[in-house]
């Protein structure tokens, strides 16, 4: 009988840990939703979990991420947006372009969403006010268009001499509309006159640079863009081979040999997505927590681009740059 007690108690020792593993929660995933390529986005993603180690949220070990990169083709995403529906992640941050926020808001009215986009959400319906979201879904906005207005500003500062100048737009990218709006205003207010090129793929821009240089386009603004993020080599190259004097959104251009960038540190913009996904697995709703915007712009120059180009950067522009690469 001791024999037989001694066992039902063994018994109950080696079952009761099961018990308790089976009874856990299972680890909560999140969906990582981007226009653009993974190799490209390397250091956004490590920003994003950044952002969510400081909530107390580490991949492999506290919470999964499923990614879905549309690579550059927009028309991929509601369908990637739905797989991630179907996958019932808890979050699904929807990052990289407006278009990745609208495939997400359009797959789900019940799935939590943090958004990265560079446009205004009110304007393009994906909440009813930056201070009260609503629904599902907030994120972090960079408006774009009042950036594109400071590009030119800035370039024509820099190279005054320069009467006509060149707009690279995506036309896959719905902020285009708005932000042409915005520079066209800009470029009558400043007396100069904009030529509007357009390229979705790797040979639309070797035309649209063709295009520049028949129509004498003496400076280039290229809008921010995911798909033109993720070429900028290319970009930096041609504006290099055809001696435009080019500004970039994204200080990683002038990093490899652009010219200029004006725009905000989206590697910050990916750590406070990480933060609101992370507090969104805590428990906070995403109806309350107010769309964040960036207060901080950084102006980055390339001085020995400058100079290959003939340049001269005046006073004025190297005080107030945040960095100088020389």
């Amino acid at each position: 009988m001791r024999r037989r007690h001694f066992i039902t108690l063994l018994g109950s020792a080696v079952t009761w840990p099961l018990s308790a593993r089976a009874q856990q929660p299972a680890m909560p995933v999140i969906g990582f939703l981007n226009s653009g390529f993974p190799a490209e986005r390397a250091s956004f993603v490590a920003a994003f979990r950044q952002g969510l180690k400081e909530i107390g949220y580490v991949e492999g070990q506290t919470v999964a991420i499923e990614y879905r990169f549309a690579e550059g083709h927009y028309d991929r995403l509601t369908s990637l947006a739905s797989d991630l529906v179907h996958r019932q992640v808890a979050v699904i941050a929807a990052t990289g372009d407006t278009v990745s926020a609208l495939a997400a808001k359009g797959a789900t009215t019940t799935t939590s969403i943090v958004f990265v986009i560079g446009s205004d959400p009110v304007k393009e319906g994906l909440v009813a006010s930056l201070n009260r979201p609503g629904g599902n879904i907030t994120g972090v906005s960079v408006i774009s268009s009042a950036i594109v207005s400071k590009h030119l500003e800035l370039l024509h500062e820099l190279v005054p001499q320069a009467t006509v100048v060149g707009a690279l737009l995506n036309p896959s990218n719905p902020n285009a509309n708005f932000e042409l709006s915005d520079l066209q205003s800009a470029a009558r207010s400043m007396g100069l006159q904009l030529i509007v090129v357009r390229a979705d793929t790797e040979s639309g821009i070797e035309s649209a640079f063709a295009s520049l240089v028949q129509q004498h386009a003496a400076a280039l603004l290229v809008e921010p863009d995911a798909f033109l993020l993720d070429r900028r080599e290319q970009l930096v190259a041609l504006a290099a081979h055809k001696a435009i004097p080019t500004i970039y959104s994204r200080r990683e251009a002038p990093a490899i040999g652009g010219l200029m960038s004006y725009g905000t540190n989206f590697a910050d913009v990916y750590r406070q997505a990480g933060r609101y996904v992370g507090r969104i697995l805590n428990g906070t709703k995403p109806a309350d927590l107010p769309v964040m915007q960036p207060t901080k712009f950084e102006l980055v120059i390339n001085l020995k681009t400058a100079k290959a180009l003939g340049l001269t950067v005046s006073d004025r522009l190297l005080a107030i740059a945040d960095e100088v690469i020389e």
